[in-house]
C-alpha cells in the first residue's frame, strides 16, 4: 500500500488503523530483530496518539520514525550514544510537533553513529543497523536505521531524519531510496540534540519524492523558536516536469567508481532525451571542502558536547575527585570512540594560536564554496552528479579503513553540506545488485525543482529499482 492510498483509506474510514498498526508493529518488531534499525520502538506511545488522529488532518494516522538525534516527548532520544540512553525529552523538537498536528504517528527512533559522528552507522553506541539487501554491508551512515527501515518496510511510511555532512544522501544512496537534505533554515532545528549548529538540518527520506514533498510541505516554515530559522511559510510542492538546464560538476566524478559514473551519466542522458539541457561546469573548491567540513564540523561539535559532562542530564557516577577528574571520567566512559575523537579535534582547533590557522581558514574556505555554487547556480537549475563514490561496503571492508579514509568517503556530500543548499538523492540503477544514487543539488530553497527533477527520474521505467 503507498502512502496516498492510506491516507485516503484512513480518511474514508475504509481503513482500520488499530488492525494496521497491529499488523506494522509485529513487521517492525521482526525487521528490528534482523536488521536492527530501532533504538527505540514506540508501540505503547504509537497507540496514544491513534486515538487522537484527526481524520482530516494531513498525514491522519501515517506511521513516521524519527532518527534518534531528534527530541519526541515521552519517547527516549538518545542520539545513539550511550551517554543519553535514559533521557525521555518533555517535549517534541518543532519537526515532530507539526508532524503530529497532522495526524502523524511517531512509531519509534531510528538507529544512527553517536551524535552523527560516521559515514557508516558503526560508530554507534547501541545497536548497528544492517543493509537490509545484503546485511552484510552498511545501510550508510550516519541515519542508517532511517534509510534501511524505509527501504525493508512494505508499509506505508515516511523517515524524519537530519544531515550534518551527508547523513541523508548517504544512506538513501547504499539503500537505494529517496533522501531530501533541505536549505538549512527551512525546517527548524529546535529539538535536535545538535552536532555541528551550522551544518545541521532534518530532512527527510522515503520510497518516493511524493512523499517527501508531503512530509516536507508539513515540517517545513518559520519557526520562533530557532534564530536560524528562515522567515518563509512552507509550500506545498507541486512535482512537475519542467525544462531545466543542468550543470554536471566535472570534480564531483573523479575517483568514483566506473560503474557508478556510467549509471549517473546514464540517466543524465535520459533527462536530455526528454527534453533537459546540460553542460559541464567547474567546482575547483570542492577539493578543500573535506579538510573545511571536519574542521569546523569538529569545532562547533566540542562544543556541543561539553554539555555531556555528567550532570544536569544524561549520564552520571558518583562524584569524586575534582570536578575535571568527575567529567572526565563520565566523558570516559559513556561517549565512543569516534566521539572523542571529533572533541579532540574540534578542541584543537579552537585553542588560542591554532583558531587563526584552522578554523578561521576553513570559514573562509566555506565562503568560496558557497560563492562557488552561487555561481553555478546562475547558469543552471540543478547539479547532478554521483551520491557516493562506491556502493554500500561490507562491514569487514569498512573494520580496515583508517579514520582518514573514512572521512574521505563523504568528499561528494560535504560540499553542499557546507554551502547549505538542499540536495536529493534519488536510486539511478544498480551496481552488482547494489543501489547507486544520483544526487541532484539547487539553489538556495528550490527544493521544489529539486523533488520536481528527482520525480521525473523515478517515472523511468529503467529506475524502478525499490
Amino acid at each position: 500500500m503507498l502512502v496516498p492510498e492510506f491516507l485516503d483509506g484512513v480518511r474514508s474510514g475504509s481503513l482500520d488503523l488499530e488492525g494496521f498498526y497491529s499488523g506494522l508493529f509485529r513487521k517492525m518488531h521482526g525487521l528490528d530483530r534482523k536488521y536492527s534499525f530501532f533504538i527505540t520502538l514506540a508501540d505503547r506511545e504509537a497507540k496514544g496518539q491513534l486515538e487522537a488522529v484527526n481524520r482530516k488532518a494531513r498525514l491522519p494516522g501515517l506511521p513516521v520514525s524519527v532518527k534518534d538525534n531528534i527530541c519526541t516527548r515521552g519517547i527516549r532520544t538518545t542520539a545513539g550514544s550511550r551517554i543519553l540512553e535514559a533521557y525521555m525529552p518533555p517535549f517534541d523538537a518543532t519537526s515532530i510537533a507539526r508532524a503530529k498536528e497532522q495526524g502523524g504517528v511517531v512509531v519509534g527512533k531510528t538507529a544512527q553513529d553517536e551524535f552523527g559522528f560516521g559515514t557508516f552507522s558503526t560508530n554507534c553506541g547501541f545497536k548497528v543497523p544492517k543493509n537490509p539487501i545484503d546485511p552484510s554491508r552498511s545501510c550508510g551512515g550516519s541515519s542508517g536505521g532511517a534509510a534501511g527501515l524505509v527501504k525493508a518496510l512494505d508499509e506505508p511510511h515516511i523517515a524524519i531524519a537530519e544531515s550534518t555532512g551527508g547523513s541523508i544522501s548517504c544512506p538513501a544512496s547504499f539503500c537505494g531510496v529517496a533522501g531530501l537534505t533541505p536549505t538549512y533554515g527551512r525546517v527548524s532545528r529546535y529539538g535536535l540534540v545538535d552536532y555541528a549548529n551550522s551544518l545541521d538540518k532534518i530532512g527527510v527520506i522515503a520510497k518516493s519524492t511524493d512523499d517527501i514533498a508531503l512530509m516536507l510541505s508539513v515540517i517545513a516554515g518559520y519557526d520562533q523558536l530557532d534564530s536560524t530559522s528562515i522567515n518563509k511559510p512552507a509550500e506545498k510542492y507541486v512535482l512537475k516536469p519542467s525544462k531545466m538546464k543542468i550543470g554536471i560538476p566535472k570534480e564531483y566524478f573523479e575517483g568514483v567508481d566506473e560503474k557508478i559514473a556510467k549509471l549517473v551519466w546514464y540517466g543524465i542522458k535520459k533527462l536530455e532525451s526528454e527534453g533537459h539541457t546540460y553542460k559541464e561546469v567547474s567546482l575547483p573548491y570542492t577539493r578543500h571542502s573535506l579538510s573545511a567540513y571536519y574542521v569546523i564540523a569538529a569545532a562547533e561539535a566540542s562544543t556541543n558536547l561539553a554539555k555531556f559532562c555528567g550532570m544536569r542530564y544524561g549520564a552520571e557516577e558518583r562524584v569524586e575527585g575534582s570536578m575535571n577528574e568527575y567529567f572526565s571520567e563520565v566523558r570516559t566512559k559513556y561517549l565512543g570512540e569516534e566521539a572523542k575523537r571529533r572533541i579532540l579535534l574540534g578542541t584543537y582547533s579552537r585553542m588560542a594560536g591554532f583558531r587563526d590557522q584552522y578554523y578561521l581558514k576553513a570559514m573562509k574556505v566555506r565562503t568560496l564554496i558557497i560563492e562557488e555554487f552561487r555561481k553555478a547556480f546562475r547558469n543552471c537549475d540543478a547539479l547532478i552528479a554521483p551520491t557516493m563514490p562506491v556502493v554500500a561496503p561490507k562491514f569487514t571492508e569498512i573494520e580496515k579503513l583508517t579514520p582518514l579514509e573514512n572521512y574521505m568517503m563523504d568528499v561528494l556530500t560535504v560540499a553542499p553540506n557546507l554551502a547549505g543548499i538542499p540536495m536529493l538523492s534519488v536510486p539511478c540503477g544498480s551496481a552488482g545488485g547494489l543501489p547507486v544514487g544520483m544526487h541532484i543539488m539547487g539553489d538556495y530553497l528550490q527544493e521544489g525543482k529539486v523533488l520536481s527533477l528527482g520525480n521525473e527520474m523515478e517515472s523511468y521505467a529503467h529506475f524502478k529499482g525499490r
